[in-house]
């Protein structure tokens, strides 16, 4: 029997986000599937008891300032040693400053990048992967070596579950429902999705999320006189449920590289309406699996969702082939062996101890 590949995995984001939710779908996917793995992430991440459930070796640390953060340095150092991986997968900028110490150690060190980041904080990993074909490009263009180079998409969660009842939260049962998630940032461009609802007025609006601009997006929504109608819903973990309760999803961002929330509407069947971000345009086909509307355009975006709620069967029929693309391209299985093929060329290429 071959030895399962052990992999040491960093994350230092926060408690919820795009990346920080991916990250841990990973693990569970990749534990699932033989690889051992230990991870290395804050304490106030989310789903750590899941992971322990799945058997993964989890430890907290608090990720301070690298430079400044002996104790979160030492924790790395001693679960290092006494884990003895073969891979060290760190998540964007702070944890890969952390990674650093752990070059020439044993272990190759690949940094996962969902951004156009800059590279320094990637100078000791031995390979990169990014979540785009463009990403991997923006590598090579700032001259990292494109044989230490890997595209890796993500996968999304999908759940068959019973959708979330649309009572709770005082939304009419035959009520046009969009849907859409994300950090309250700037760049998600919620302000424009909130403009274009009102002009959409028999449609309701389930928002999940939070972050610092919910504040003005709440004033928002009580300037345009369409409090009845929008749900501020705040994190959550039931997704799959919301989803299952929605009839349409939206995506206004104005910047998204990928776009998981995109891919999660692509998983559970979601007839998507999105803004001409990176994201779309890697993962949808205008008026085949979606509708892609300009950036920061109010008008194009409620005529779309306007034209979503005068045929419906048409807008199904747009979200059964946007499922039908992501499990022929990226579902679990088909990026989880990517993954794996990708972890074991590169120790192939590690010389066996004597």
């Amino acid at each position: 029997m071959a030895k399962p590949i052990k992999l040491l995995q960093l994350m230092a984001g926060s408690p919820q986000g795009g990346a920080e939710g991916f990250c841990l779908r990973l693990v569970l996917a990749l534990q699932a599937r033989g690889v051992e793995q230990a991870i290395i992430t804050r304490p106030d991440m989310a789903r750590l008891d899941e992971l322990r459930a799945a058997g993964v070796k989890v430890i907290t640390a608090r990720f301070g300032t690298p430079l400044f953060d002996l104790t979160t340095h030492q924790t790395i150092k001693k679960t290092f040693a006494e884990f003895s991986p073969d891979l060290v997968l760190s998540w964007m900028n702070r944890a890969n400053a952390f990674a650093k110490p752990l070059k020439n150690k044993g272990a190759k060190l690949l940094g996962r990048l969902g951004g156009y980041y800059d590279l320094k904080y990637y100078s000791a990993c031995d390979y990169l992967i990014g979540n785009t074909e463009d990403l991997v490009d923006y590598f090579t263009a700032q001259g990292w070596p494109t044989a230490r180079s890997m595209y890796l998409p993500n996968f999304a969660e999908h759940k068959i579950v019973p959708p979330t009842g649309r009572a709770a939260l005082n939304t009419p049962s035959d009520a046009p429902l969009f849907f859409a998630l994300g950090r309250f940032h700037e760049n998600k461009a919620f302000d424009t999705l909130l403009s274009a609802m009102a002009q959409v007025p028999n449609a309701y609006l389930w928002l999940a999320g939070d972050g610092d601009l919910r504040p003005a997006l709440e004033a928002q929504v009580k300037t345009l006189g369409i409090t009845d109608r929008v749900r501020f819903l705040g994190w959550r973990t039931d997704t799959s449920a919301l989803y299952a309760a929605a009839d349409y999803f939206i995506c206004p961002s104005r910047h998204e590289p990928l776009g998981n929330v995109i891919l999660e509407a692509m998983a559970n069947g979601m007839p998507i309406i999105s803004t001409d971000n990176n994201g779309a345009q890697q993962l949808l086909q205008q008026d085949k699996t979606g509708q892609i509307v300009p950036l920061d355009d109010v008008d194009a975006m409620a005529t779309a969702m306007q034209n979503f709620i005068a045929d419906p069967a048409a807008a199904k029929q747009l979200g059964t082939a946007a499922q039908k693309f992501y499990l022929e391209n990226y579902s679990a299985d088909i990026v989880c062996n990517q993954y794996i093929d990708f972890f074991k060329k590169i120790l192939d290429q590690i010389p066996c101890a004597a």
